[in-house]
Protein backbone atom coordinates (compact mmCIF):
# COMPACT_ATOMS: atom_id res chain seq x y z
CA UNK A 1 0.00 0.00 0.00
CA UNK A 2 2.94 2.34 0.53
CA UNK A 3 3.43 2.85 -3.20
CA UNK A 4 0.11 4.72 -3.48
CA UNK A 5 2.00 7.70 -2.02
CA UNK A 6 4.63 7.71 -4.79
CA UNK A 7 5.36 11.25 -6.03
CA UNK A 8 6.06 12.34 -9.56
CA UNK A 9 9.57 13.86 -9.73
CA UNK A 10 9.68 17.57 -10.53
CA UNK A 11 12.34 16.90 -13.19
CA UNK A 12 9.95 14.53 -15.00
CA UNK A 13 7.16 17.16 -14.97
CA UNK A 14 9.47 19.83 -16.36
CA UNK A 15 10.64 17.44 -19.07
CA UNK A 16 7.00 16.92 -20.10
CA UNK A 17 6.48 20.69 -20.17
CA UNK A 18 9.38 21.19 -22.59
CA UNK A 19 8.20 18.51 -25.03
CA UNK A 20 5.74 20.44 -27.22
CA UNK A 21 6.45 18.66 -30.49
CA UNK A 22 3.91 15.87 -30.05
CA UNK A 23 1.64 17.28 -27.35
CA UNK A 24 -0.81 20.16 -27.16
CA UNK A 25 -0.14 23.27 -29.26
CA UNK A 26 1.26 26.38 -27.51
CA UNK A 27 -1.00 29.09 -28.97
CA UNK A 28 -2.22 31.23 -26.01
CA UNK A 29 -0.81 34.59 -24.87
CA UNK A 30 -1.34 36.50 -21.61
CA UNK A 31 -4.51 38.29 -22.77
CA UNK A 32 -5.93 35.02 -24.10
CA UNK A 33 -5.44 33.56 -20.62
CA UNK A 34 -7.02 36.55 -18.85
CA UNK A 35 -9.97 36.29 -21.25
CA UNK A 36 -10.24 32.54 -20.56
CA UNK A 37 -10.36 33.27 -16.84
CA UNK A 38 -13.01 35.97 -17.17
CA UNK A 39 -14.89 33.79 -19.63
CA UNK A 40 -15.09 30.99 -17.08
CA UNK A 41 -15.73 33.19 -14.03
CA UNK A 42 -18.53 35.53 -15.12
CA UNK A 43 -21.55 33.36 -15.81
CA UNK A 44 -24.01 31.35 -13.77
CA UNK A 45 -22.34 32.35 -10.53
CA UNK A 46 -23.02 36.04 -11.08
CA UNK A 47 -26.40 35.94 -12.80
CA UNK A 48 -27.99 33.01 -10.97
CA UNK A 49 -26.13 32.19 -7.74
CA UNK A 50 -26.13 35.82 -6.50
CA UNK A 51 -29.91 35.77 -6.11
CA UNK A 52 -29.81 32.20 -4.77
CA UNK A 53 -27.28 33.07 -2.04
CA UNK A 54 -29.19 36.23 -1.08
CA UNK A 55 -32.51 34.38 -0.79
CA UNK A 56 -31.19 31.27 0.96
CA UNK A 57 -28.49 32.52 3.32
CA UNK A 58 -27.01 36.02 3.24
CA UNK A 59 -29.72 38.53 2.26
CA UNK A 60 -28.29 41.93 1.23
CA UNK A 61 -24.99 40.87 2.85
CA UNK A 62 -24.36 38.64 -0.15
CA UNK A 63 -21.90 41.42 -1.05
CA UNK A 64 -19.88 40.41 2.02
CA UNK A 65 -20.20 36.76 0.94
CA UNK A 66 -18.49 37.68 -2.33
CA UNK A 67 -15.72 39.47 -0.44
CA UNK A 68 -15.22 36.50 1.92
CA UNK A 69 -15.11 34.08 -1.02
CA UNK A 70 -12.74 36.39 -2.92
CA UNK A 71 -10.28 36.44 0.00
CA UNK A 72 -10.13 32.65 0.00
CA UNK A 73 -9.75 32.69 -3.77
CA UNK A 74 -6.97 35.28 -3.59
CA UNK A 75 -4.91 33.08 -1.26
CA UNK A 76 -5.54 30.03 -3.44
CA UNK A 77 -4.93 32.07 -6.61
CA UNK A 78 -1.46 33.09 -5.44
CA UNK A 79 -0.66 29.43 -4.84
CA UNK A 80 -2.02 28.42 -8.25
CA UNK A 81 0.08 31.17 -9.88
CA UNK A 82 3.30 29.81 -8.36
CA UNK A 83 2.56 26.25 -9.44
CA UNK A 84 1.34 27.20 -12.94
CA UNK A 85 4.50 29.23 -13.67
CA UNK A 86 6.74 26.59 -12.10
CA UNK A 87 5.11 23.47 -13.65
CA UNK A 88 3.53 24.66 -16.94
CA UNK A 89 1.74 21.49 -18.04
CA UNK A 90 -1.91 20.47 -18.32
CA UNK A 91 -3.65 19.01 -15.30
CA UNK A 92 -3.83 21.92 -12.85
CA UNK A 93 -4.31 20.87 -9.20
CA UNK A 94 -4.07 17.18 -10.11
CA UNK A 95 -0.53 17.63 -11.47
CA UNK A 96 0.54 19.78 -8.52
CA UNK A 97 -0.76 17.21 -6.01
CA UNK A 98 1.07 14.40 -7.87
CA UNK A 99 4.36 16.25 -7.35
CA UNK A 100 3.81 17.19 -3.71
CA UNK A 101 1.45 14.73 -1.98
CA UNK A 102 1.64 11.47 -3.87
CA UNK A 103 -0.43 9.51 -6.35
CA UNK A 104 -3.49 8.66 -4.29
CA UNK A 105 -4.09 12.28 -3.28
CA UNK A 106 -3.45 13.35 -6.87
CA UNK A 107 -6.13 10.89 -7.94
CA UNK A 108 -8.54 12.20 -5.29
CA UNK A 109 -8.06 15.79 -6.46
CA UNK A 110 -8.37 14.74 -10.11
CA UNK A 111 -11.63 12.99 -9.23
CA UNK A 112 -12.79 16.10 -7.35
CA UNK A 113 -11.99 18.24 -10.40
CA UNK A 114 -14.61 16.25 -12.30
CA UNK A 115 -17.12 17.77 -9.87
CA UNK A 116 -15.65 21.20 -10.53
CA UNK A 117 -15.37 21.25 -14.31
CA UNK A 118 -17.78 18.59 -15.56
CA UNK A 119 -20.58 19.39 -13.12
CA UNK A 120 -19.77 23.10 -13.52
CA UNK A 121 -20.37 22.79 -17.25
CA UNK A 122 -23.60 20.89 -16.57
CA UNK A 123 -24.83 23.54 -14.12
CA UNK A 124 -24.15 26.41 -16.48
CA UNK A 125 -25.72 24.62 -19.45
CA UNK A 126 -28.88 24.21 -17.33
CA UNK A 127 -28.82 27.95 -16.59
CA UNK A 128 -28.25 28.61 -20.32
CA UNK A 129 -31.42 26.66 -21.05
CA UNK A 130 -33.39 28.65 -18.46
CA UNK A 131 -32.31 32.00 -19.89
CA UNK A 132 -32.98 30.90 -23.47
CA UNK A 133 -36.55 30.01 -22.53
CA UNK A 134 -36.89 33.36 -20.74
CA UNK A 135 -35.70 35.18 -23.87
CA UNK A 136 -38.22 33.23 -25.98
CA UNK A 137 -41.05 34.08 -23.59
CA UNK A 138 -41.46 30.53 -22.32
CA UNK A 139 -41.95 29.09 -25.82
CA UNK A 140 -40.09 25.88 -24.95
CA UNK A 141 -42.46 23.50 -23.11
CA UNK A 142 -41.49 22.97 -19.47
CA UNK A 143 -41.12 19.23 -20.02
CA UNK A 144 -38.34 19.72 -22.60
CA UNK A 145 -36.19 22.25 -20.74
CA UNK A 146 -36.19 20.83 -17.18
CA UNK A 147 -34.95 17.76 -15.35
CA UNK A 148 -37.39 14.92 -14.49
CA UNK A 149 -36.61 15.75 -10.84
CA UNK A 150 -38.12 19.25 -11.21
CA UNK A 151 -41.74 20.34 -11.36
CA UNK A 152 -43.68 23.60 -11.37
CA UNK A 153 -47.07 24.52 -9.88
CA UNK A 154 -48.84 27.03 -12.16
CA UNK A 155 -52.18 28.83 -12.22
CA UNK A 156 -53.08 30.26 -15.63
CA UNK A 157 -55.41 32.90 -17.05
CA UNK A 158 -58.60 34.03 -15.34
CA UNK A 159 -58.25 31.44 -12.56
CA UNK A 160 -55.43 33.56 -11.09
CA UNK A 161 -57.90 36.17 -9.77
CA UNK A 162 -59.51 33.61 -7.43
CA UNK A 163 -56.37 33.25 -5.31
CA UNK A 164 -55.58 35.16 -2.06
CA UNK A 165 -54.13 38.68 -2.38
CA UNK A 166 -50.85 37.73 -0.65
CA UNK A 167 -50.18 35.25 -3.47
CA UNK A 168 -51.30 37.52 -6.31
CA UNK A 169 -48.30 39.81 -5.75
CA UNK A 170 -46.19 37.05 -7.28
CA UNK A 171 -48.37 36.77 -10.40
CA UNK A 172 -46.79 37.85 -13.69
CA UNK A 173 -48.30 38.06 -17.16
CA UNK A 174 -51.39 36.11 -16.12
CA UNK A 175 -49.38 33.29 -14.54
CA UNK A 176 -49.08 32.52 -10.81
CA UNK A 177 -46.29 30.23 -9.61
CA UNK A 178 -46.73 28.45 -6.28
CA UNK A 179 -44.25 26.63 -4.08
CA UNK A 180 -45.17 23.17 -2.77
CA UNK A 181 -45.70 24.65 0.71
CA UNK A 182 -48.09 27.32 -0.62
CA UNK A 183 -49.98 24.71 -2.64
CA UNK A 184 -50.44 22.49 0.42
CA UNK A 185 -52.03 25.37 2.38
CA UNK A 186 -54.72 26.08 -0.24
CA UNK A 187 -58.28 24.78 0.04
CA UNK A 188 -59.24 21.87 -2.23
CA UNK A 189 -61.24 24.00 -4.69
CA UNK A 190 -58.20 26.20 -5.40
CA UNK A 191 -55.81 23.25 -5.54
CA UNK A 192 -57.94 21.89 -8.38
CA UNK A 193 -57.07 25.00 -10.46
CA UNK A 194 -53.33 24.38 -10.16
CA UNK A 195 -51.47 22.69 -13.00
CA UNK A 196 -48.42 20.70 -11.87
CA UNK A 197 -45.98 19.90 -14.68
CA UNK A 198 -42.85 17.74 -14.36
CA UNK A 199 -39.78 17.94 -16.55
CA UNK A 200 -38.64 15.18 -18.93
CA UNK A 201 -35.31 16.26 -20.45
CA UNK A 202 -33.34 19.50 -20.72
CA UNK A 203 -32.89 19.55 -24.51
CA UNK A 204 -31.43 23.08 -24.93
CA UNK A 205 -28.66 22.25 -22.45
CA UNK A 206 -27.69 19.24 -24.58
CA UNK A 207 -27.65 21.34 -27.75
CA UNK A 208 -25.24 24.00 -26.40
CA UNK A 209 -22.96 21.28 -24.98
CA UNK A 210 -22.78 19.60 -28.38
CA UNK A 211 -21.98 22.85 -30.21
CA UNK A 212 -19.15 23.78 -27.83
CA UNK A 213 -17.73 20.25 -27.85
CA UNK A 214 -17.40 20.49 -31.64
CA UNK A 215 -15.67 23.89 -31.29
CA UNK A 216 -13.18 22.50 -28.76
CA UNK A 217 -12.34 19.59 -31.03
CA UNK A 218 -11.63 22.07 -33.84
CA UNK A 219 -8.87 23.79 -31.84
CA UNK A 220 -7.78 25.78 -28.77
CA UNK A 221 -6.91 28.96 -30.66
CA UNK A 222 -10.30 29.04 -32.40
CA UNK A 223 -12.01 28.47 -29.05
CA UNK A 224 -9.98 31.31 -27.47
CA UNK A 225 -11.01 33.75 -30.22
CA UNK A 226 -14.71 32.94 -29.80
CA UNK A 227 -14.31 33.23 -26.03
CA UNK A 228 -12.66 36.67 -26.29
CA UNK A 229 -15.57 38.07 -28.33
CA UNK A 230 -18.08 36.68 -25.84
CA UNK A 231 -16.15 38.09 -22.87
CA UNK A 232 -16.21 41.59 -24.38
CA UNK A 233 -20.00 41.43 -24.84
CA UNK A 234 -20.88 40.15 -21.37
CA UNK A 235 -18.51 42.45 -19.44
CA UNK A 236 -19.98 45.42 -21.32
CA UNK A 237 -23.52 44.40 -20.32
CA UNK A 238 -22.51 43.89 -16.68
CA UNK A 239 -21.04 47.40 -16.61
CA UNK A 240 -24.21 48.86 -18.16
CA UNK A 241 -26.41 47.13 -15.55
CA UNK A 242 -24.22 48.45 -12.72
CA UNK A 243 -24.18 51.99 -14.12
CA UNK A 244 -27.92 52.20 -14.85
CA UNK A 245 -29.08 50.15 -11.85
CA UNK A 246 -27.15 52.29 -9.37
CA UNK A 247 -29.77 55.03 -9.81
CA UNK A 248 -32.59 52.59 -8.95
CA UNK A 249 -31.16 51.33 -5.66
CA UNK A 250 -33.70 51.53 -2.82
CA UNK A 251 -31.71 51.89 0.46
CA UNK A 252 -34.56 50.17 2.32
CA UNK A 253 -33.73 46.93 0.51
CA UNK A 254 -30.34 46.89 2.26
CA UNK A 255 -31.87 47.13 5.74
CA UNK A 256 -31.26 45.10 7.79
CA UNK A 257 -28.05 44.21 6.01
CA UNK A 258 -27.65 40.85 7.80
CA UNK A 259 -30.66 38.50 7.99
CA UNK A 260 -31.96 38.75 11.60
CA UNK A 261 -32.11 35.68 13.83
CA UNK A 262 -35.59 34.18 13.92
CA UNK A 263 -36.40 34.96 10.28
CA UNK A 264 -38.73 32.15 9.06
CA UNK A 265 -36.86 29.65 6.91
CA UNK A 266 -33.46 30.84 8.18
CA UNK A 267 -33.13 28.95 11.46
CA UNK A 268 -29.73 27.29 10.82
CA UNK A 269 -26.43 28.94 11.76
CA UNK A 270 -25.41 29.32 8.11
CA UNK A 271 -28.79 30.83 7.19
CA UNK A 272 -28.70 34.18 8.98
CA UNK A 273 -26.36 36.80 10.44
CA UNK A 274 -22.62 36.37 9.96
CA UNK A 275 -23.14 32.62 9.64
CA UNK A 276 -25.36 33.40 6.67
CA UNK A 277 -22.52 35.41 5.14
CA UNK A 278 -20.29 32.31 5.35
CA UNK A 279 -23.11 30.09 4.05
CA UNK A 280 -23.67 32.55 1.22
CA UNK A 281 -19.95 32.49 0.45
CA UNK A 282 -20.14 28.72 -0.03
CA UNK A 283 -22.96 29.26 -2.54
CA UNK A 284 -21.47 32.19 -4.47
CA UNK A 285 -18.07 30.53 -4.44
CA UNK A 286 -19.35 28.81 -7.57
CA UNK A 287 -19.08 32.26 -9.16
CA UNK A 288 -15.28 32.24 -8.76
CA UNK A 289 -14.70 28.95 -10.50
CA UNK A 290 -12.69 29.80 -13.57
CA UNK A 291 -9.40 31.41 -12.60
CA UNK A 292 -8.07 27.98 -11.70
CA UNK A 293 -9.23 26.68 -15.10
CA UNK A 294 -6.58 28.97 -16.59
CA UNK A 295 -3.95 26.70 -15.03
CA UNK A 296 -5.25 23.72 -17.03
CA UNK A 297 -4.16 25.54 -20.20
CA UNK A 298 -0.54 25.93 -19.03
CA UNK A 299 0.71 23.47 -21.64
CA UNK A 300 -0.92 25.57 -24.38
CA UNK A 301 0.53 28.94 -23.23
CA UNK A 302 3.28 30.52 -25.34
CA UNK A 303 5.22 31.87 -22.33
CA UNK A 304 3.73 30.16 -19.26
CA UNK A 305 6.41 31.41 -16.83
CA UNK A 306 5.23 34.99 -17.34
CA UNK A 307 1.69 34.64 -18.65
CA UNK A 308 0.15 32.10 -16.23
CA UNK A 309 0.31 34.37 -13.12
CA UNK A 310 -1.08 37.25 -15.20
CA UNK A 311 -3.96 35.12 -16.47
CA UNK A 312 -4.86 33.65 -13.07
CA UNK A 313 -4.55 36.73 -10.86
CA UNK A 314 -5.64 39.26 -13.49
CA UNK A 315 -8.95 37.53 -14.20
CA UNK A 316 -9.59 37.07 -10.47
CA UNK A 317 -9.08 40.79 -9.68
CA UNK A 318 -11.28 42.03 -12.54
CA UNK A 319 -14.15 39.70 -11.69
CA UNK A 320 -14.06 40.32 -7.93
CA UNK A 321 -14.56 44.06 -8.46
CA UNK A 322 -17.45 43.45 -10.85
CA UNK A 323 -19.06 40.93 -8.45
CA UNK A 324 -19.08 43.28 -5.47
CA UNK A 325 -20.63 46.13 -7.48
CA UNK A 326 -23.13 43.83 -9.23
CA UNK A 327 -24.44 42.16 -6.05
CA UNK A 328 -24.79 45.54 -4.31
CA UNK A 329 -26.92 46.87 -7.19
CA UNK A 330 -29.03 43.71 -7.63
CA UNK A 331 -30.03 43.48 -3.95
CA UNK A 332 -30.64 47.23 -3.86
CA UNK A 333 -32.94 47.27 -6.88
CA UNK A 334 -35.05 44.29 -5.69
CA UNK A 335 -35.60 43.01 -2.15
CA UNK A 336 -33.68 39.81 -1.43
CA UNK A 337 -36.83 37.99 -0.25
CA UNK A 338 -38.39 38.28 -3.71
CA UNK A 339 -35.66 36.04 -5.10
CA UNK A 340 -37.00 33.12 -3.05
CA UNK A 341 -39.74 32.60 -5.62
CA UNK A 342 -39.93 35.24 -8.33
CA UNK A 343 -36.44 35.98 -9.47
CA UNK A 344 -34.25 32.93 -8.94
CA UNK A 345 -34.30 31.52 -12.46
CA UNK A 346 -33.83 34.87 -14.20
CA UNK A 347 -33.18 37.24 -11.33
CA UNK A 348 -31.48 40.04 -13.25
CA UNK A 349 -34.17 40.27 -15.93
CA UNK A 350 -36.83 40.12 -13.20
CA UNK A 351 -35.29 43.02 -11.25
CA UNK A 352 -34.98 45.16 -14.38
CA UNK A 353 -38.49 44.52 -15.67
CA UNK A 354 -40.17 45.15 -12.31
CA UNK A 355 -38.18 48.05 -10.87
CA UNK A 356 -36.14 49.72 -13.64
CA UNK A 357 -39.04 51.05 -15.69
CA UNK A 358 -38.05 52.38 -19.06
CA UNK A 359 -35.12 50.00 -19.32
CA UNK A 360 -37.00 46.88 -20.39
CA UNK A 361 -34.68 46.72 -23.42
CA UNK A 362 -31.82 46.21 -20.97
CA UNK A 363 -33.50 43.05 -19.66
CA UNK A 364 -33.44 41.60 -23.17
CA UNK A 365 -29.84 42.74 -23.71
CA UNK A 366 -28.83 41.22 -20.38
CA UNK A 367 -30.47 37.92 -21.30
CA UNK A 368 -28.68 37.81 -24.66
CA UNK A 369 -25.36 38.69 -22.99
CA UNK A 370 -25.94 36.06 -20.31
CA UNK A 371 -26.57 33.39 -22.95
CA UNK A 372 -23.31 34.34 -24.63
CA UNK A 373 -21.52 34.50 -21.28
CA UNK A 374 -22.77 31.11 -20.18
CA UNK A 375 -21.47 29.72 -23.46
CA UNK A 376 -17.94 30.90 -22.65
CA UNK A 377 -18.14 29.42 -19.14
CA UNK A 378 -19.18 26.03 -20.52
CA UNK A 379 -16.42 26.26 -23.13
CA UNK A 380 -13.67 26.81 -20.55
CA UNK A 381 -15.06 24.21 -18.13
CA UNK A 382 -15.16 21.56 -20.86
CA UNK A 383 -11.65 22.52 -21.96
CA UNK A 384 -10.32 22.39 -18.39
CA UNK A 385 -11.84 18.97 -17.70
CA UNK A 386 -10.53 17.47 -20.94
CA UNK A 387 -7.01 18.70 -20.06
CA UNK A 388 -7.19 17.14 -16.59
CA UNK A 389 -8.31 13.87 -18.18
CA UNK A 390 -5.47 14.23 -20.70
CA UNK A 391 -2.87 14.42 -17.92
CA UNK A 392 -4.42 11.61 -15.87
CA UNK A 393 -4.50 9.39 -18.96
CA UNK A 394 -0.87 10.17 -19.80
CA UNK A 395 0.00 8.98 -16.29
CA UNK A 396 -1.92 5.75 -16.86
CA UNK A 397 -4.58 6.50 -14.23
CA UNK A 398 -7.30 6.69 -16.91
CA UNK A 399 -7.62 4.70 -20.16
CA UNK A 400 -5.54 5.79 -23.15
CA UNK A 401 -8.58 7.14 -25.03
CA UNK A 402 -8.59 10.23 -22.81
CA UNK A 403 -5.15 11.31 -24.08
CA UNK A 404 -5.54 10.44 -27.77
CA UNK A 405 -5.03 13.59 -29.87
CA UNK A 406 -6.82 14.39 -33.10
CA UNK A 407 -4.42 13.73 -36.03
CA UNK A 408 -5.08 17.17 -37.55
CA UNK A 409 -6.20 19.50 -34.73
CA UNK A 410 -4.03 18.03 -31.91
CA UNK A 411 -6.88 18.28 -29.40
CA UNK A 412 -7.98 15.43 -27.07
CA UNK A 413 -11.06 14.74 -29.18
CA UNK A 414 -12.01 11.37 -27.69
CA UNK A 415 -11.90 12.90 -24.23
CA UNK A 416 -14.15 15.72 -25.49
CA UNK A 417 -16.72 13.23 -26.80
CA UNK A 418 -16.69 11.13 -23.62
CA UNK A 419 -17.05 14.31 -21.58
CA UNK A 420 -20.01 15.42 -23.70
CA UNK A 421 -21.85 12.19 -22.89
CA UNK A 422 -21.07 12.42 -19.15
CA UNK A 423 -21.89 16.13 -18.80
CA UNK A 424 -24.90 15.79 -21.07
CA UNK A 425 -26.48 13.15 -18.83
CA UNK A 426 -26.17 15.47 -15.82
CA UNK A 427 -27.43 18.51 -17.74
CA UNK A 428 -30.40 16.65 -19.18
CA UNK A 429 -31.60 14.86 -16.06
CA UNK A 430 -30.23 16.54 -12.87
CA UNK A 431 -31.47 19.89 -11.38
CA UNK A 432 -29.01 22.80 -11.54
CA UNK A 433 -28.87 23.51 -7.79
CA UNK A 434 -27.76 19.96 -6.97
CA UNK A 435 -24.97 19.97 -9.55
CA UNK A 436 -23.90 23.53 -8.62
CA UNK A 437 -23.30 22.79 -4.94
CA UNK A 438 -21.26 19.68 -5.79
CA UNK A 439 -19.21 21.85 -8.12
CA UNK A 440 -18.39 24.19 -5.24
CA UNK A 441 -17.24 21.24 -3.12
CA UNK A 442 -14.89 19.95 -5.82
CA UNK A 443 -13.37 23.39 -6.34
CA UNK A 444 -12.90 24.11 -2.65
CA UNK A 445 -11.20 20.76 -2.07
CA UNK A 446 -8.84 21.50 -4.97
CA UNK A 447 -8.03 24.92 -3.49
CA UNK A 448 -7.27 23.42 -0.07
CA UNK A 449 -4.83 20.88 -1.50
CA UNK A 450 -3.14 23.34 -3.87
CA UNK A 451 -2.63 25.79 -1.00
CA UNK A 452 -1.04 23.10 1.17
CA UNK A 453 0.91 21.79 -1.82
CA UNK A 454 2.78 25.08 -2.33
CA UNK A 455 3.99 24.97 1.26
CA UNK A 456 5.06 21.32 0.90
CA UNK A 457 6.88 22.02 -2.37
CA UNK A 458 8.77 24.90 -0.75
CA UNK A 459 10.02 22.47 1.90
CA UNK A 460 10.75 19.54 -0.44
CA UNK A 461 12.23 21.51 -3.38
CA UNK A 462 13.56 24.75 -1.84
CA UNK A 463 16.00 25.42 -4.69
CA UNK A 464 13.63 24.83 -7.61
CA UNK A 465 13.23 27.65 -10.15
CA UNK A 466 10.12 29.69 -9.31
CA UNK A 467 9.30 32.42 -11.90
CA UNK A 468 6.48 33.58 -9.60
CA UNK A 469 6.57 33.20 -5.81
CA UNK A 470 3.58 33.12 -3.50
CA UNK A 471 4.23 35.79 -0.82
CA UNK A 472 4.28 35.15 2.94
CA UNK A 473 4.62 31.36 2.83
CA UNK A 474 3.35 29.52 4.89
CA UNK A 475 0.85 32.19 6.08
CA UNK A 476 -0.90 32.64 2.71
CA UNK A 477 -1.26 28.88 1.98
CA UNK A 478 -2.50 28.14 5.50
CA UNK A 479 -5.07 30.95 5.41
CA UNK A 480 -6.21 29.82 1.96
CA UNK A 481 -6.69 26.25 3.20
CA UNK A 482 -8.55 27.37 6.36
CA UNK A 483 -10.96 29.76 4.58
CA UNK A 484 -11.77 27.24 1.86
CA UNK A 485 -12.32 24.53 4.49
CA UNK A 486 -14.77 26.84 6.28
CA UNK A 487 -16.73 27.26 3.07
CA UNK A 488 -16.84 23.46 2.63
CA UNK A 489 -18.30 23.13 6.14
CA UNK A 490 -20.86 25.81 5.25
CA UNK A 491 -22.33 23.70 2.42
CA UNK A 492 -25.56 21.84 3.20
CA UNK A 493 -25.47 18.27 4.52
CA UNK A 494 -27.04 16.73 1.41
CA UNK A 495 -24.25 18.18 -0.73
CA UNK A 496 -21.55 16.96 1.66
CA UNK A 497 -23.02 13.44 1.77
CA UNK A 498 -23.29 13.35 -2.03
CA UNK A 499 -19.68 14.52 -2.33
CA UNK A 500 -18.56 11.86 0.15
CA UNK A 501 -20.29 9.20 -1.94
CA UNK A 502 -18.62 10.54 -5.10
CA UNK A 503 -15.18 10.46 -3.47
CA UNK A 504 -15.79 6.89 -2.22
CA UNK A 505 -16.65 5.87 -5.78
CA UNK A 506 -13.42 7.52 -6.95
CA UNK A 507 -11.36 5.46 -4.53
CA UNK A 508 -12.99 2.27 -5.81
CA UNK A 509 -11.97 3.23 -9.36
CA UNK A 510 -8.43 4.04 -8.21
CA UNK A 511 -7.85 0.77 -6.36
CA UNK A 512 -9.70 -1.26 -8.98
CA UNK A 513 -8.01 0.20 -12.10
CA UNK A 514 -5.72 3.21 -11.77
CA UNK A 515 -3.28 1.85 -9.17
CA UNK A 516 -2.51 -1.13 -11.40
CA UNK A 517 -2.01 0.94 -14.58
CA UNK A 518 0.08 3.77 -13.13
CA UNK A 519 3.00 4.46 -15.47
CA UNK A 520 5.06 5.98 -12.67
CA UNK A 521 4.95 2.80 -10.59
CA UNK A 522 5.28 0.47 -13.57
CA UNK A 523 8.15 2.30 -15.28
Amino acid sequence: MSNIWVKKPLSQLLESASDSGKGLKRTLGAMNLVALGIGAIIGAGLFVRTASAAADAAGPAVTLSFIFAAIGCAFAGLCYAEFAAMIPIAGSAYTYAYATMGEVLAWIIGWALIMEYALGAATVSIAWSEYLNNLLGGAIPYEYCHSPLEHVNRVLGSAVSQFPADLLKNAKDGVLLLSDAQLAELPANLQALVQTTSGMINAPALIILLALTLLLIKGTQESAIVNAVIVFIKVAIVLIFIAVGWGYINPANHEPYLIPAGTPGHEGFFKHGWGGVIGGAGIVFFAFIGFDAVSTAAQEAKNPRRDMPIGILGSLVVCTILYILFSHVLTGVANWQEFKLAGKEASVAYAIEKYMLGYEWLATAVTVAILAGFSSVILVMLMGQSRVFYSMSNDGLLPKAFSDLHPKFRTPYKSNWILFVFVGLFAAFIPGDMAGDLTSFGTLLAFVLVSLGVWMMRRNEPNADRPFKTPLVPIVPILGAIICTLMIVGLDKATLLSALGWMALGLLVYFGYSRHHSRLKNS
